[in-house]
């Protein structure tokens, strides 16, 4: 049985009844059996773990500055450059929220009583918008902690 060079899947065929790519060479051709799919080595898109880029990069924001760490210090992800973005981007994101948080709180607290909730509302839309970004595969560069995630990653 021949294996599909691109997904690994069996093919009966010239083409992958799963990603559609024409199978030329080895049993599907009439030639000598192909080796069975390489376990362990990524395909277009996924990671060794078998997260996709989109995924990584969408949790990386879950749970901010604890999440943004775990994928800067995790093997096969901090050697992609997208995903780095999101986690740097998330840390910042989480460092700003918690200084502006602290700085309405301790410092403003008479006049920023009412501004506070609408200030931790703004980084509840901001944090969801970006977690649904990256989902989609799309780069959202902040203002101003994006350029300092791209200059990071």
């Amino acid at each position: 049985m021949a294996f599909c060079p691109n997904c690994g899947a069996a093919v009966e065929g010239r083409f992958c009844p799963k990603c559609g790519t024409a199978v030329t060479t080895g049993e599907a051709a009439g030639g000598a059996p192909q080796a069975g799919p390489t376990y362990g080595t990524p395909t277009a898109g996924t990671t060794s773990s078998g997260l996709s880029e989109n995924v990584a990069s969408a949790l990386c924001y879950v749970l901010g500055l604890l999440t943004g760490i775990i994928f800067l210090v995790l093997a096969p992800y901090n050697q992609n450059k997208t995903i780095r973005f999101h986690a740097f981007q998330s840390i910042f994101l989480h460092v700003a929220w918690l200084a502006i948080w602290f700085a309405s709180i301790f410092i403003l607290h008479g006049f920023m009583i009412f501004v506070t909730p609408l200030v931790g509302l703004a980084f509840f839309i901001i944090w969801i918008l970006v977690i649904i970004k990256a989902y989609q595969g799309q780069k959202l560069v902040l203002p101003v902690i994006g350029s300092l995630a791209q200059q990071q990653a």
